[in-house]
C-alpha cells in the first residue's frame, strides 16, 4: 500500500481524487497540503485524511508519505515536483506537466538524477473506453488510421477553479486544460507522436488573453491526421473517433467517467460490434497503476516522457495560434 500526499488539494481533489483513492486497492491518501491550513484541516476532518500538513516541505519530508501527487496550479508543478524529488519521493503530477517543455525537461532530469518514478496524471489512459478503442485500432479492426478526432467541451464559467483564467498560473486556457487530454488520448490510441500542429482559436470577454474555444489539426508521424475541438463555453460533451481505411470506431462521451458509454465499431456504414463499458474506476486504476510501478511489479501508462511529448505538442499549438501558421513540434523531426 502506497501512502500519498497531495500538494495543492482543492476542487479536483474533492471531486475526483477522494473517490479515486476510495476505490483504489494499492493507494491510500495519507496527507494533504493547501495554502490555507484551516481549510486543509477542515478537508482532512471531512474526508478522514490522517495528516494536514502546514507546508509543502513538511509533507514532502514526512516519513508518513511514500509518494507525492502534485495537483497545484500549472505554474507550481515544477517547483512542487522538484521539492518532492529532493526528499526522495516519487511524483505523480497533474497535466499539463508545466508551463512549457523546458520546465518538463528539468523535471525529467531531476527524476532521472534521483532515480525516482515520475508520472503524469493522464487518467483517461485508464478509461476502459480509451483502452478498448486503442485495442481495436491496434488490432487493425479499422485498417490503417486516416483520421483521429477528440472533442472536449464544458462550461468553465461554472468552474470553481478560478485560476484557470489566470495566465500567470495556468498554461493557457482550454487547450492547456482539456486539450492536453485530447492530445494524449489520440497519441495513446494511435501509439504515435504529433509532428506538427495548426491552430485556430478564440478568446472572449471572460477569458481575455487566453483561449476559450479552439480547433487544432495534428499531423501524426505515421500519416494519420488528427483533429481536436475544445471549448470552455459549450455544454459538456466528449467524443473519440478513429476513421480507418476499413472502418470506424466511435465513442460518444468517450472521456466521461460519470456513466456507462458505448464503443461502436462500424464497417460499411453499419454497426458490426458494440460494447458498453464503465470508466467510473479510471482514477482508481490510475492510482493503483502508479503504486504498482513504485513497488516494482508493473509499469505506469503515462510516463514523464509522455508528458513531455504532450507538452511539446501543446507548445506548438499555442505557437501556431500566435503565428497563424503550421508549427513543427520541437524534437519531432
Amino acid at each position: 500500500m502506497i501512502r500519498y500526499g497531495i500538494l495543492g488539494f482543492g476542487h479536483h481533489g474533492r471531486r475526483r481524487l477522494i473517490p479515486g483513492f476510495a476505490g483504489a486497492k494499492e493507494a491510500r491518501l495519507a496527507g494533504i497540503w493547501r495554502r490555507n491550513i484551516e481549510k486543509a484541516e477542515s478537508d482532512a476532518n471531512e474526508f478522514g485524511i490522517e495528516h494536514a500538513f502546514s507546508s509543502a516541505e513538511e509533507l514532502c519530508s514526512s516519513p508518513a508519505i511514500d509518494a507525492v501527487f502534485v495537483t497545484s496550479p500549472d505554474a507550481f508543478h515544477m517547483r512542487d515536483t522538484l521539492l518532492a524529488f529532493r526528499h526522495n519521493k516519487p511524483v505523480l503530477c497533474e497535466k499539463p506537466l508545466a508551463m512549457d517543455a523546458e520546465e518538463v525537461r528539468q523535471m525529467l532530469a531531476a527524476s532521472q538524477k534521483a532515480n525516482l518514478l515520475f508520472g503524469v496524471a493522464q487518467n483517461f489512459r485508464y478509461n476502459r473506453s480509451v483502452n478498448l478503442i486503442r485495442d481495436w485500432v491496434q488490432a487493425g479492426r479499422v485498417g490503417k488510421p486516416i483520421f483521429a478526432s477528440a472533442h472536449f467541451y464544458f462550461q468553465a464559467g461554472h468552474s470553481p477553479r478560478a485560476w484557470i483564467y489566470d495566465p500567470s498560473l495556468a498554461r493557457g486556457g482550454v487547450m492547456g486544460d482539456v486539450g492536453i487530454h485530447c492530445i494524449d488520448a489520440l497519441r495513446f490510441i494511435l501509439q504515435d507522436d504529433v509532428s506538427a500542429v495548426t491552430t485556430i482559436a478564440a478568446s472572449d470577454v471572460h477569458s481575455k488573453d487566453i483561449d476559450s474555444n479552439a480547433v487544432l489539426t495534428l499531423d501524426f508521424a505515421r500519416g494519420a491526421i488528427g483533429s481536436m475541438m475544445v471549448s470552455f463555453r459549450s455544454a459538456y460533451r466528449t467524443l473519440l473517433e478513429v476513421v480507418g481505411e476499413d472502418g470506424i470506431v466511435r465513442c460518444e462521451s468517450g472521456l466521461t467517467v460519470d456513466f456507462p458509454v458505448d464503443v461502436l465499431l462500424l464497417q460499411g456504414g453499419k454497426i458490426i460490434e458494440s460494447q458498453q463499458v464503465s470508466n467510473t474506476d479510471g482514477y482508481s486504476r490510475m492510482l493503483d497503476g502508479f503504486s504498482a510501478a513504485i513497488e516494482g511489479h508493473g509499469s505506469y501508462a503515462a510516463t514523464g516522457e509522455d508528458g513531455l511529448r504532450n507538452q511539446l505538442a501543446l507548445d506548438a499549438g499555442y505557437a501556431s495560434w500566435r503565428s497563424g501558421r503550421k508549427e513543427i513540434v520541437s524534437g519531432s523531426r
